[in-house]
């Protein structure tokens, strides 16, 4: 897909521009060795501003995927990835395909279920966060220090205060679209603090909450009176893990689907939805501007989130009732970064 072949073209460009500068600084220190150290933060300045889109051109890329297995121009690759039927030249059109070879090439995909794209794309993401970490950690020291912070590590991060942010912007968002928000409680423990990245615990908490609301509106219907969503924060002395649940009467997720929720190419999302936000704010990774249900990889993002620092995302559902999703995080500091081979 062009959109994905565009991402290649940014890595190669930010791989070229760091071989160009110089792998080791001057042999003496003094005004040499802090240009050379300033000329490498810049040049990870316009890597972490150029890779900034990278979520939503990847996103685009599915969008285009699923655009042409619609139209029959993907086949099965063989692989489980899925092929463009024209391996000699992979910018060129695929070949003109009988009505045949059309209902065939849809029968032939599970597209939902691409295993090899799946791997590929869990390699993806969860390289991708490393070197975002890596990156505005190293541009985060460079600045004047924050209380609390070291780089973009706050060693006294509050789940409930992310939390009751998160609610703001998931109740704005649902507001936006149907006028009204599920009321949202949230108990356990309310004071506890821990290190950890604040904007990723927001990433995922915003994501399971708009799910949440997104889901308990459409199954109660408008104007009802909705069950309220409830988050538990659960922490002990002895705990491995600082738990967050949030628990909702949205109806649940059918039991053949819940393989689906982690695919990063599977959205309920309407298609015209879908076009709007891939042409829609680029130069972010996540907005309250984006609209409540999108492209389809909110949650598989969200649990690479969760599992690069070592913690793990998992949903529970039961079919016309509701959902509970379990958020682990391991507090920082034990764990080895998990990049797949």
């Amino acid at each position: 897909m062009k959109s994905v072949r565009d991402v290649r073209d940014l890595y190669v460009t930010s791989f070229l521009e760091i071989l160009s500068h110089p792998k080791h600084p001057p042999p003496t220190s003094g005004e040499d060795g802090r240009r050379w150290e300033s000329d490498f933060a810049r040049i990870l300045e316009n890597v972490y501003e150029r890779h900034s889109s990278v979520l939503v051109q990847m996103a685009r890329g599915a969008f285009e995927l699923r655009a042409a297995i619609r139209d029959g121009a993907v086949l099965d690759g063989g692989a489980g990835a899925g092929g463009i039927g024209n391996d000699d030249d992979d910018y060129g059109s695929p070949p003109r395909m009988t009505d045949g070879e059309i209902r065939a090439g849809r029968d032939a995909v599970e597209f939902e279920l691409m295993e090899g794209t799946h791997a590929f794309l869990d390699r993806f993401y969860i390289s991708r966060i490393g070197m975002r970490v890596l990156i505005g950690q190293y541009l985060s020291l460079r600045q004047p220090p924050v209380e609390n912070y070291v780089g973009i590590i706050c060693s006294r991060t509050s789940p409930y205060e992310i939390v009751k942010r998160a609610i703001d912007d998931a109740a704005f968002m649902c507001t936006r679209k149907y006028g009204d928000a599920p009321e949202v409680i949230i108990t356990g423990r309310l004071d506890m603090t821990f290190p950890y990245v604040p904007t990723h615990l927001h990433y995922i908490m915003l994501e399971l909450l708009k799910n949440s609301m997104r889901a308990t509106v459409e199954y109660h219907g408008i104007d009802a009176d909705y069950p309220p969503i409830k988050v538990v924060i659960a922490d002990g002395s002895d705990n491995e893990d600082v738990i967050i649940k949030v628990s909702d009467e949205g109806g649940g997720i059918p039991r053949s689907n819940m393989k689906r929720i982690w695919s990063y190419l599977f959205t309920t999302a309407d298609p015209e939805i879908q076009e709007g936000m891939v042409a829609f704010n680029e130069n972010v990774d996540h907005s309250i501007d984006s609209p409540l249900a999108g492209l389809g990889y909110g949650l598989p993002i969200s649990r690479s989130y969760a599992r690069y620092f070592g913690g793990d995302l998992s949903i529970m559902s039961m079919e016309g009732y509701g959902t509970d999703c379990f958020v682990y995080l391991t507090r920082l500091g034990n764990t080895r970064e998990p990049l797949p081979i």
